[in-house]
């Protein structure tokens, strides 16, 4: 399938209040190109550098979405680009993000990474963290929580990772007492019809759109 007809084919099946947004990490400019000439505007990347690179040469109304673990000392390569960054886990990777905003006159658009995988690998902060943090946004003014990101552990077993998605949502219910806070970012290529059943309004989607990674 086409990157072109993979995005009609998502465009068709997503509900009007999911956005989509196409994970172009590793994938060349011409693949990009195309899923924009489909009508696609927002793009995921996971890596500062690559994202800073395709953002200097690509349209400018692309709406660049950061996913991947961000370092510290790469914050300023996102913050200049980023419509908004998924993978705050730390509240020195906020306090960094924040400070970096107010040096260049913005404010950033963020959401909170929970981990609510069975996986030690995956990156998050507890729902407990997430609280306190959110509770504590006043002493960031440049930026802005818009709401919590999460993924769901790597297996068959969709029960489980149905579990997982309502749990996410469950807290996002919970914070979106706080004015904007009403974005969940969950569901990829293989679970994105269980994170929609479970009220996500932001898929993260590379492979079925681009292929598997060259």
């Amino acid at each position: 399938m086409s990157v072109t007809s993979a995005i009609l084919q998502l465009r068709n099946e997503l509900p009007s209040t999911v956005q989509l947004v196409a994970v172009s990490k590793f994938k060349p400019i011409s693949d990009i190109l195309e899923a924009y000439a489909a009508g696609q505007r927002a793009f995921g990347e996971n890596r500062p550098q690559e994202l800073a690179a395709k953002a200097q040469q690509l349209p400018a109304d692309i709406q660049w979405h950061f996913i991947g673990h961000l370092q510290t000392n790469k914050v300023k390569q996102v913050v200049p680009y980023a419509t908004l960054i998924h993978s705050v886990d730390s509240e020195r990777l906020l306090a960094e993000i924040d400070k970096t905003a107010r040096a260049m006159g913005k404010t950033v658009d963020i959401l909170l990474e929970i981990h609510i995988a069975e996986e030690l690998t995956k990156q998050g902060l507890s729902a407990e963290e997430a609280r306190a943090l959110a509770g504590r946004m006043a002493e960031f003014p440049n930026v802005r929580l818009r709401g919590v990101m999460g993924m769901a552990t790597f297996t068959d077993d969709m029960a489980q990772v149905r579990r997982e998605f309502r749990a996410l949502k469950a807290l996002s219910n919970e914070l979106s007492v706080i004015p904007g806070c009403d974005q969940v970012s969950m569901g990829m290529s293989e679970d994105w019809p269980v994170a929609v059943e479970e009220g996500t309004t932001l898929v993260r989607i590379g492979t079925s759109i681009f292929g598997k990674r060259n």
